[in-house]
């Protein structure tokens, strides 16, 4: 797997070993300064350091002391300048808000590879001003409108360090010290551009906090700074998974400040600088100072959280990770995936020539135990990412862990009628073009072009788009309920034009007509308007499942897997198989911390003709009214709360059983009445939902709700309003003609549906 080690560090620079620079001038000596004020500034600067680890000296504390307490006041602040000025990297005058210069210290330039060094920087404030100091430096951020080779020359983090004993504002005082972090990315010599700013907000220095004000800024002339970066120790990380196999995670190292390492704005693939924490597989190595760390382990949300010390010495070292689980869906044959990840967009490239790579994909699926990856091409990097794409396993999967390159329709074509996830694709691009610029503005037309091909197909996001109107009053029927009978905006690209898809058949591999709408996407946005949607279609007898996603990095950039779907799969896996389950329901839906496995339905006097969820069609027939039997094995863990596991039947709860949310697997069963053709699942909203087994009574179709179906009819008036405007005037006449047909059939189920 390509891998290029980043290296990592804690602070390590001790004031006690700073120097001058012999070649450069010594500060100026500011004079007139008031004693006591200086003196309390500077009781707050040495217990900042403290509290940073990097405690003056003995002798430079006694220096500091006697200074402090000398009755000459004029002596004292010139004895505190000849103790703090060695360790200035920087002094600067602010003569007014409009002007400042910038003068190199004496110290010693010396930094640590991937660690945080301080130094001091002399405020002589001639103008007394009281709003924010804040240090720049290009070498240490991306310019605008610079090129992607830039990287090698942002090799500098920095920051003022502004928490308490210390203020974010400046004390007006005449004189004082601030303390600046600098972080290296690199080893050896290396010179930076740096210098100093000063900001309001608003115009008011103190209020140089507060957000949402447009800043004021004012930048001395930079000063070039010739820095030797001294390099970090080998860390050598073993991890293993609970049976003891080398594997990947998470980890996230932090310093006894806080600090995060190694700093996010220097990470290159395939660590991601949105990301806190970092991936390493077994026997990769990081490189820090000597120095101590906590570091947070984690393989996905089916481990065990484990918090694990490390101090680094200058000896070779070693940190091991036994990955612990408190829970394995997969030993029941129900495999994790994530059907919508992203290789290039949103918190990733969005320059046409960029995108990562396969492996870097891979190593985060592997970091969270997530057995599926399919990471969709989409509008940003769409021609570059495409020579991914080749309708089989990416060469990098590592079975059971898959990654495949399939598509997401979005940043192009029909995408602002709703994005489409196209999974399961031969054919990398729709006919008549070599990019993204040719797509259909129909999403139905697109959808006739993925299933001719056998594709497994649904909307994204789906909640986006599905609130309802501002203006809508809550109550019964409202908008915070589920179901909900406010209808929604269709303003969004989620499951907007879905409500009229969801109504086609469409030409398959065989010519034979198929859905063309096979599930619908939950877990990464509004969980009540993803189920709503859902709950309303089902009621209709449409028979949608639900995938779980988390569209990574654009809806979640935490990491991939916030929204899984675990599919159950006979025999061994295979992505094909897979999506298919999907197709089938043989799948439930969660955020990894909670699980409902082995689903199942039948009649409470006939164990036989039991229906697994997925299988036979999910399929119960009944020749008439009974009670049937519903059974599943359930865990979750949260926190240890108690939780209740619900019965859904046609959008409603009937019944549920509380569980303590300890990581424990149990066994829960229900026996409920069936009185018409019904829809039955579990739900532990909104962790956790079950696709549905469907209990027909006497071969009637479900048509559970009338005024589900009166709601769908007035979704796809509602829709047309909104999307019509997006349909190129190509498709403008199959589009009105999909969406006529689309209140055909909802006014036939309208007269088909007996109970309100």
């Amino acid at each position: 797997m390509r891998f290029k080690t980043v290296s990592l560090a804690l602070l390590v620079l001790s004031l006690s070993h700073l120097s001058h620079a012999a070649d450069v001038p010594a500060l100026p000596v500011v004079t007139k300064v008031e004693q006591q004020p200086l003196v309390s500034q500077v009781e707050r600067l040495v217990e900042s350091l403290d509290f940073l680890g990097t405690p003056m000296s003995k002798p430079d504390r006694d220096a500091l002391k006697t200074a402090m307490i000398d009755a000459d006041a004029e002596q004292a602040v010139a004895g505190i300048q000849k103790v703090l000025d060695p360790y200035c990297l920087m002094g600067v005058e602010l003569r007014s808000e409009k002007e400042l210069t910038v003068q190199v210290g004496s110290v010693k330039k010396q930094l640590v590879e991937q660690g945080w060094s301080q130094f001091l920087v002399k405020v002589h404030n001639s103008a007394e001003l009281t709003g924010v100091l804040r240090a720049a430096s290009p070498n240490a951020q991306r310019l605008h409108g610079s090129p992607k080779d830039d990287v090698k020359n942002r090799w500098l983090d920095l920051q003022t360090f502004d928490r308490q004993p210390l203020k974010p504002q400046l004390s007006g005082l005449k004189l004082e010290y601030r303390i600046i972090q600098l972080y290296s990315r690199d080893a050896g010599p290396h010179e930076a551009a740096m210098s100093l700013e000063y900001v309001v907000r608003g115009g008011v220095p103190q209020r140089a906090d507060v957000r949402g004000e447009p800043e004021v800024v004012t930048r001395g002339k930079p000063v070039s700074i010739a820095f030797d970066c001294s390099p970090s120790h080998d860390v050598t990380f073993r991890v293993v998974d609970e049976s003891g196999k080398p594997t990947t995670a998470a980890f996230l190292i932090r310093d006894p400040q806080n600090r995060i390492y190694p700093s996010q704005a220097k990470r290159l693939a395939p660590d991601f600088a949105f990301h806190p924490q970092v991936y390493r597989s077994d026997r990769e190595t990081v490189k820090l100072p000597a120095g101590k760390y906590t570091i947070l382990c984690l393989r996905g949300p089916e481990s065990v959280p484990e918090a694990k010390s490390l101090t680094v010495t200058d000896q070779p070292t070693v940190f091991t990770y036994d990955v612990k689980r408190w829970v394995d869906p997969m030993l029941l044959g129900w495999y994790s995936g994530d059907h919508h990840i992203h290789a290039a967009g949103c918190a990733h490239y969005s320059n046409p020539t960029e995108g990562v790579h396969a492996d870097d994909m891979m190593r985060h699926c592997l970091g969270e135990d997530l057995k599926v990856g399919c990471n969709l091409t989409w509008g940003p990097c769409f021609d570059y990412q495409l020579k991914f794409f080749t309708g089989k396993d990416d060469k990098v999967s590592q079975f059971p862990y898959l990654l495949r390159y399939d598509i997401e329709v979005s940043g192009f074509g029909s995408h602002r009628s709703g994005h489409l996830c196209l999974l399961r694709l031969t054919d990398r691009n729709y006919p008549g073009g070599e990019s993204n610029q040719h797509w259909p503005t129909l999403g139905l037309n697109t959808l006739k072009w993925a299933k001719k091909q056998g594709a497994i197909t649904g909307p994204a996001h789906s909640g986006s788009g599905l609130a309802p109107s501002p203006q809508r009053v809550d109550g019964p029927d409202g908008p915070n309920n589920l179901p909900s009978y406010a209808i929604p905006q269709y303003n969004g690209i989620g499951a907007n034009e879905y409500i009229v898809d969801i109504t086609h058949n469409v030409p398959g591999p065989d010519g034979k007509p198929v859905p063309a709408v096979d599930f619908i996407s939950t877990m990464d946005t509004n969980r009540q308007q993803e189920f709503n949607m859902w709950y309303h279609t089902l009621n209709c007898g449409f028979r949608v499942r639900a995938s779980g996603e988390t569209d990574f990095p654009c809806i979640s950039g935490q990491r991939v897997g916030m929204g899984r779907v675990y599919v159950k799969v006979n025999g061994r896996l295979n992505y094909e198989d897979w999506c298919e389950g999907i197709r089938e329901g043989r799948s439930y839906v969660s955020d990894g911390t909670c699980h409902l496995m082995e689903f199942a339905v039948h009649p409470a006097t006939n164990a036989k003709q039991i229906v697994p969820v997925g299988y036979h069609g999910s399929e119960l027939k009944l020749d008439k009214p009974a009670t049937v039997h519903l059974s599943a094995k359930v865990a979750a863990r949260l926190d240890g709360k108690t939780v209740p596991i619900e019965v859904i039947v046609n959008g409603y709860p009937v019944a549920k059983q509380e569980i303590v949310a300890d990581g424990t697997t149990r066994d829960v069963s229900f026996d409920v009445p069936i009185d018409r053709s019904s829809w039955v699942a579990l739900r532990l909203f909104p962790n956790a939902h079950t696709n549905p087994v469907f209990v027909l009574i006497g071969d009637k179709p479900i048509r559970a709700s009338r005024r589900s179906a009166e709601w769908c009819l007035r979704g796809v008036d509602q829709c047309w309003e909104q999307k019509q405007p997006t349909y190129a005037a190509a498709e403008k006449d199959e589009a009105t003609k999909a969406y006529e047909h689309a209140r055909v059939v909802y006014r036939q189920i309208v007269s088909e549906s007996e109970i309100n």
